[in-house]
């Protein structure tokens, strides 16, 4: 049954983590409150600091990817700024397609969100278009990695639940 909850939280925590959201940290944060509770929980504090850290990892690469593909197209700091926030919003706001609404929105939220800071700045439809581009590589890029992580660290949770 506990193992079973635990994978439903792993999956659960995932699609959040493809879309900018805190997926990962609920997974450990839901995790170490158990395991504070129950101190005979199948978790170990070690596997808990390792998903932390795996966790951490990916907010660090979250930001340097997302800002490396900005810059990498010409970007300002402020259109990578409008990335992250545009980002943000389109996955809290989402498309109205079920399921995959919520990723669909934070990519297209971070290309308008890049495209707007960047026309703000240096008012070139092109540049902004290029800049825009770069920074969804960029976000594209940096939900896949995070999402990898998001598998190792529920895998190294389950593992520690299990052995």
């Amino acid at each position: 049954m506990i193992l079973a909850l635990l994978i439903l939280g792993a999956l659960l925590s995932l699609p959040l983590t493809a879309v900018g959201l805190p997926g990962s940290w609920l997974f450990i944060a839901g995790v170490a409150i158990w395991k504070s509770f129950a101190a005979d929980a199948g978790v170990g504090w070690v596997a808990i600091g390792i998903a932390f850290a795996l966790a951490l990892l990916g907010e660090v690469l979250e930001w340097s990817l997302s800002s490396k593909y900005t810059d990498k197209y010409g970007g300002s700091r402020r259109a990578a700024w409008g990335a992250i926030i545009g980002g943000l919003v389109g996955a809290v706001v989402g498309v109205p397609i079920p399921v995959l609404g919520s990723i669909i929105g934070s990519f297209l939220g971070a290309f308008l969100g890049a495209l707007v800071a960047e026309y703000s700045v240096h008012r070139g439809t092109e540049r902004a278009g290029r800049v825009a581009w770069g920074a969804l590589v960029g976000r594209v890029i940096a939900a896949a990695a995070k999402v990898g992580l998001g598998v190792v660290l529920a895998v190294v949770i389950l593992a520690s639940a299990i052995f």
